[in-house]
């Protein structure tokens, strides 16, 4: 694998390209420094809240030029795998998405329960739904499995804590679309037309970036920016191949990696 040429950098977003509702320092000449490079990108979130081109947009108004397409949510991936299955979906989500699945919402019986961000949408009905809808036979699928996500007022709950409660009530274990699922990484790869092992990925968190990607094949790269401090108190930290301040030093790194 540390011999193959690097062809494609799968970027995270939260906490890698951006923080606290603007560009980390550096992020748009990094990602111009990359382009000029020749590298293929698609820059991945667990974010799953929100439709594609509301994320695209909230980019481009960061300074951050992405293109529809180089774009890899847990949102896409859903909608692909319950359009594929013609899946009749329970759907734990926020307003927004409930939207954007349209014909895949159905009345039961539900073949999938689907969770993602649904801290506008979440009650007790709501998950005891989610809860007996599994119970019945219905697939559980998680958008992401993230513990909690930072804001600029600090730390809050994420889709994991809910997908935890209902794996631990139903005794079902769910299927994850998002990081760190190995599928993901390789879906992400595989639309570069390159394989993991020409793949970077890059970004703040161990516990998704990292060993998702170590998993999948990918050589990692840790920015220590995001979520990196609190994982490195945790000692999570430490299993990437290289180690950076910021994405600003990346192209750089990549320059070095694409000339051995």
């Amino acid at each position: 694998m540390a011999g193959a040429p690097v062809r494609g950098i799968l970027l995270d977003l939260e906490g890698t390209l951006y923080a606290d509702g603007r560009a980390i320092e550096g992020a748009a000449g990094a990602l111009a420094g990359l382009r000029e490079l020749g590298v293929g990108l698609r820059f991945l979130t667990n974010t799953d809240s929100k439709p594609v081109a509301q994320v695209r947009a909230e980019l481009v108004e960061y300074g951050l030029m992405v293109r529809p397409d180089e774009l890899f949510t847990p949102v896409v991936a859903a909608q692909q795998l319950l359009a594929a299955a013609g899946a009749r979906a329970y759907p734990l989500v926020s307003a927004a998405l409930r939207s954007e699945l349209g014909n895949l919402v159905h009345e039961p019986p539900y073949s999938h329960v689907l969770i993602g961000d649904c801290r506008d949408t979440l009650d007790y009905a709501a998950l005891d739904g989610a809860f007996r809808a599994v119970r019945d036979g219905a697939v559980l699928l998680a958008m992401q499995r993230g513990r909690y996500f930072k804001r600029a007022d600090g730390d809050h709950l994420d889709t994991g804590a809910v997908v935890a409660a209902i794996e631990y009530a139903a005794g079902v274990t769910a299927r994850v679309l998002g990081k760190p699922a190995t599928d993901f990484f390789e879906l992400a790869a595989g639309s570069l037309s390159v394989t993991a092992a020409e793949c970077v990925v890059v970004g703040d968190d161990a516990t998704t970036d990292i060993a998702g990607g170590r998993t999948a094949g990918l050589r990692t790269v840790q920015v220590r920016t995001g979520k990196y401090a609190d994982q490195q108190g945790e000692g999570l930290t430490g299993q990437a191949d290289h180690e950076i301040d910021s994405i600003g030093e990346l192209p750089l790194l990549i320059g070095k990696l694409m000339a051995r």
